[in-house]
C-alpha cells in the first residue's frame, strides 16, 4: 500500500526535520535489506536491536525518506526526514489510517490458548460469505499487526486480528489501533503467569480487548466469574461456554466431533470439546455477521488444523498427533483428555516443558502428573527438567529424557505397532525434532 507524504505527517503528527522531494506515493517498510527506491524507512526498535542504526544503509539504499525518534540523526541523501517520539506508534497510526480507508469490519481475538486455531476456523467460516483477511501465521504482536492490515487487500470486507500479548497495556494498544467491531476472550489461563503474576491480571490484560471497541460492537467472552467481574465493556457481552444450554448433543470422535448448538448441526474435522467451545466463538460472530447456520457450518467442516496443532500423521505403525505448538497447564489438559477419550490403546504421552510459569511452575507441572492418575491404559515420556516433575507424581509408567536426543530412538524400539503417540510441549522444546527422527528409516 503507497501513502502520500500529506498522509503520513497527518496520520502521526510528525515534526519534518526536512524536506526536498516529497512527489508521488510511498509504501513503508521496516527492513533496511529490502528496500525500493519509494519506500519510506521505519526503524523500530528490539531487544537486541535498534533500527536507527540502520537509517543510513536505507537510504544508500534508495528509501526516499525516513522515520526517526532522534532528531539528531540526520542522513544526508533522505529526501525528507519525520521525527516522531516513538516509531512503533507511528507505524501503528499508519495502520490504523490504512484499515479505516478499506473500512472493513474488524474481529480481533485473543486468549492464554487457542487464539490461532479460533483464528483459522473463523477465517473458514467468514470466507464462505466475506472477503476476509487474516493475521498470519501467530505474528500477533504491533508489529505483526501493522504488517498485517497494510498487507490488506483493498476489497477486504473482513479483516481478522489474532492479538498476543506478553504484559499488562499491550493488547489494549493492539486494541487502540485497530478498533475492532468484535472483540474474542476465548479463555484465560496461566500461559505468562511468570510475568503478570496472577490469573486474575491474566484476564485483566486479555479483558483490554474491549478497549476500543465501540458501543454498538460486541464482545464474546468465556464464561468465567473472574471474567464477569473484570468486564468493563458498556456494550453487548455474550457469554460463552460449553455449559450454555444451546449446546446439545456432543459427540467426540477420532478426527472429528459433531455438536447440536442453536438447533444446528455442526461437523469439525479435529478432536476436543475446547475445539467445540473455540467454534462458539466463530458461529457467534457469523451469527452476527448476518451468515446462515448452512453457510457456518460448511465453513466449519472445511477448516483444517494447522501445523502442530493436533497434526494427525502416520509414522512406522504409529499414530503420531502433534499438538506441540505451545503448552499451558489448562491446554495441556484438554489434549490430554481428548487424546485419552478418542485413542484407543495402546496410549503413549510425550510431554515435555511448560515455560513461562513463573515461580510455581514446579507445582503446576506436578499439578499434571495428579491429573494423569485418572486415567488407565498409558505410558508417559517426560521431556526436559521441568517435565520430570510430572513424573514424579504421577502412578503411570514413565521414561524421562533431559532433551529430546533418544527419545525417538526409545519409542522406535518400545513402542508396539498401532501406539497411539500425543506431543505435547512449550515451543521452544522444538519436539518437531523427535518426529523427524521417528520419520528416519
Amino acid at each position: 500500500m503507497k501513502f502520500k507524504f500529506e498522509e503520513l505527517v497527518k496520520a502521526t503528527n510528525a515534526q519534518v526535520l526536512q524536506k526536498t522531494n516529497v512527489s508521488g506515493t510511498f509504501s513503508i517498510s521496516t527492513d533496511s535489506r529490502k528496500i525500493n527506491t519509494c519506500d519510506v524507512y521505519i526503524p523500530l526498535k528490539g531487544e537486541n536491536f535498534d533500527g536507527h542504526d540502520f537509517i543510513e544503509s536505507a537510504v544508500q539504499q534508495g528509501a526516499r525518506g525516513y522515520f526517526t525518534s532522534d532528531k539528531d540523526k540526520i542522513i544526508p541523501g533522505a529526501k525528507f526526514i519525520l521525527y516522531v517520539e516513538d516509531t512503533l506508534i507511528a507505524y501503528m497510526q499508519i495502520a490504523l489510517m490504512y484499515k479505516k480507508k478499506i473500512n472493513p469490519i474488524t474481529v480481533a481475538i485473543t486468549g492464554s490458548s487457542g487464539k490461532t486455531t479460533t483464528k483459522e476456523m473463523m477465517a473458514s467460516v467468514l470466507a464462505e460469505s466475506y472477503k476476509i483477511h487474516k493475521t498470519a501465521l501467530n505474528h500477533n504482536n504491533e508489529v505483526g499487526q501493522c504488517q498485517t492490515i497494510l498487507s490488506m487487500p483493498e476489497d477486504t470486507e473482513v479483516l481478522i486480528l489474532e492479538m498476543g500479548m506478553r504484559g499488562l497495556g499491550e493488547i489494549e494498544l493492539l486494541s487502540k489501533y485497530s478498533e475492532p467491531d468484535i472483540a474474542l476472550i476465548i479463555n484465560t489461563g496461566t500461559t505468562h503467569i511468570g510475568r503478570l503474576g496472577t490469573v486474575r491480571n491474566i484476564a485483566k490484560a486479555k479483558c483490554e480487548i474491549a478497549k476500543y471497541l465501540h458501543e454498538e460492537g460486541l464482545l464474546i467472552a468465556h464464561d468465567t466469574e473472574l471474567i464477569r467481574k473484570i468486564n468493563k465493556y458498556k456494550g453487548h457481552t455474550l457469554y460463552v461456554s460449553l455449559e450454555n444450554k444451546d449446546l446439545k448433543d456432543i459427540k467426540l470422535h477420532q478426527n472429528s466431533s459433531d455438536f447440536v448448538y442453536k438447533n444446528s448441526k455442526y461437523t469439525l474435522n479435529i478432536e476436543g470439546k475446547h475445539n467445540i467451545q473455540n467454534a462458539l466463538f466463530v458461529i457467534n460472530t457469523a451469527l452476527r455477521l448476518g451468515m446462515s447456520a448452512e453457510k457456518i457450518a460448511a465453513g466449519l467442516a472445511k477448516f483444517k488444523p494447522i501445523e502442530k496443532r493436533w497434526e494427525v500423521s502416520e509414522i512406522g505403525g504409529l499414530k503420531i498427533i502433534n499438538d506441540s505448538y505451545n503448552s499451558n497447564p489448562e491446554s495441556l489438559k484438554a489434549a490430554v483428555s481428548t487424546f485419552l477419550s478418542t485413542q484407543e490403546p495402546p496410549r503413549w504421552l510425550v510431554l515435555g516443558d511448560m515455560k513461562e510459569l513463573g515461580k510455581k511452575e514446579r507445582a503446576y507441572h506436578k499439578e499434571i502428573g495428579e491429573f494423569l492418575n485418572q486415567f488407565d491404559n498409558l505410558e508417559l515420556i517426560t521431556v526436559g527438567d521441568l517435565a520430570k516433575f510430572i513424573a514424579a507424581s504421577t502412578i503411570h509408567k514413565y521414561k524421562c529424557f533431559p532433551d529430546n536426543k533418544g527419545v525417538a530412538s526409545f519409542i522406535k524400539e518400545h513402542a508396539p505397532q498401532g501406539t497411539k503417540l500425543l506431543f505435547k510441549a512449550s515451543r521452544s522444546m522444538k519436539f518437531e525434532e523427535i518426529i523427524k527422527e521417528l520419520d528416519k528409516k
